[in-house]
């Protein structure tokens, strides 16, 4: 039997865990605070709804599959199909615009040689009915107050219209789209040796911004006028997915190699698929592991993480129901609070506490507390009721 975990799946113990949380914790808060209610998604949808819905390439990475019932179903793929056949079976009880945004795993049968996982968490933010130029304005804001939020200082919100790319053929935008990864010289050669104009790139280079795209950005700023510097046109911002209608936008990190955490824009033809039914939208989401790796590369995280904020030791065993009543005085005060549960020696208790990275430990003795801040080695007298005070 082998005791590990299944090639692109991972565990995260629990000090990546609460990196993690960190992230999900601040990004909730801003999507509620403009209004986002949350969404969720069984994780197994009927096949029908998700095949032909990502192109071959999809439906070759979906783990499909037939359950008990002998019915095909298929693991979540990404998470806008299935807000389309959520709007499609509650279209009476959810009012439009429908702001939701929605944090689940998504399952992908990737080459996990390429660095890729199969099982990996999607952050959406949605607005669904509505064709205002101030919803596509707002999900640009949200994903800057998001970055703000986690401490990002340095971004920039690159912005496109999709129908500069409207009379090119699929190919070419694919080829166009890969230009930070190859650059000009390499692109113009690909369009070359497709039988595209190789002059192509610098036409679509000088392309003016349209109507609809400076719309947008005037509202942005009217949102927030700090982003006036961070968004920047981009005519040759392509996003690969060809379901874009008009906005299209991604959001790059500055000092962080990974570059791109965050991408969306309007999508008006989709969401209608199952309604049948035009009805307009403009999201976006977030590369949530690229995410934590920029938050982890430029230090952004807070130095203790660690959910416990004392740990109560004993120093013999007669004093455990004393730490134990204070452990419950503690919580009942609002401090995470951790009691040792074994009869050991004081000095094994100290070695754990220090494992685990709790800052404090409390030591119960006979007749006084004392106080142990762990990373300085501090240890002084204190009163438990002015405890709180002392932790915070």
């Amino acid at each position: 039997m082998s005791v590990q975990t299944l090639k692109g799946f991972r565990d995260f113990l629990p000090q990546n865990a609460r990196k993690r949380q960190f992230v999900l914790d601040a990004l909730k808060k801003v999507f509620e605070s403009y209004g986002f209610e949350p969404l969720e998604t069984p994780a197994l949808e009927y096949e029908e709804i998700l095949t032909g819905k990502y192109g071959d390439e999809g439906d070759k990475l979906m783990y499909r599959f037939e359950d008990n019932g002998k019915r095909k179903v298929a693991m979540r793929y990404d998470q806008t199909v299935p807000l389309a056949r959520v709007i499609a079976q509650y279209q009476n009880e959810i009012p439009l615009p429908f702001k939701r945004y929605q944090i689940q795993n998504v399952w992908r049968a990737e080459n996990t040689q390429k660095g890729r996982y199969r099982e990996f968490l999607q952050v959406d933010a949605d607005i669904v009915g509505t064709y205002s130029p101030l919803a596509d304005a707002e999900i640009i804001a949200v994903s800057a107050k998001c970055l703000e939020k986690l401490g990002f200082k340095e971004f920039k919100i690159l912005i496109n219209d999709r129908a500069n790319f409207r009379e090119l053929s699929p190919k070419a935008v694919a080829i166009i789209d890969k230009l930070k990864k190859i650059g000009p010289s390499a692109v113009s050669e690909e369009l070359r040796k497709n039988n595209f104009d190789e002059n192509l790139l610098m036409k679509i280079k000088n392309k003016k911004v349209s109507k609809k795209i400076e719309e947008i950005a005037n509202a942005v700023y009217k949102i927030d006028r700090s982003l006036k510097e961070q968004i920047i046109y981009e005519s040759t911002l392509a996003r690969g997915l060809d379901y874009y209608t008009e906005l299209i936008f991604e959001v790059e990190v500055q000092d962080y190699g990974g570059g791109v955490v965050a991408g969306g824009g309007r999508y008006d033809n989709l969401i209608g698929m199952f309604s049948k039914r035009d009805i307009p939208a403009v999201g976006f989401s977030f590369g949530f592991d690229r995410l934590i790796e920029a938050m982890k590369q430029l230090n952004l995280f807070p130095n203790n993480l660690n959910g416990n904020e004392v740990l109560i030791a004993f120093a013999d065993s007669e004093l455990q129901k004393k730490a134990m009543e204070i452990s419950a005085k503690l919580r009942n005060k609002g401090l995470n609070t951790e009691f040792y549960l074994e009869d050991v020696p004081l000095e094994k208790q100290l070695k754990y506490a220090d494992k685990k990275n709790i800052a404090y430990v409390l030591i119960v003795n006979s007749n006084n507390l004392i106080l142990k801040n762990m990373a300085s080695g501090e240890q002084k007298k204190v009163i438990l009721e002015n405890l709180p005070d002392e932790l915070r």
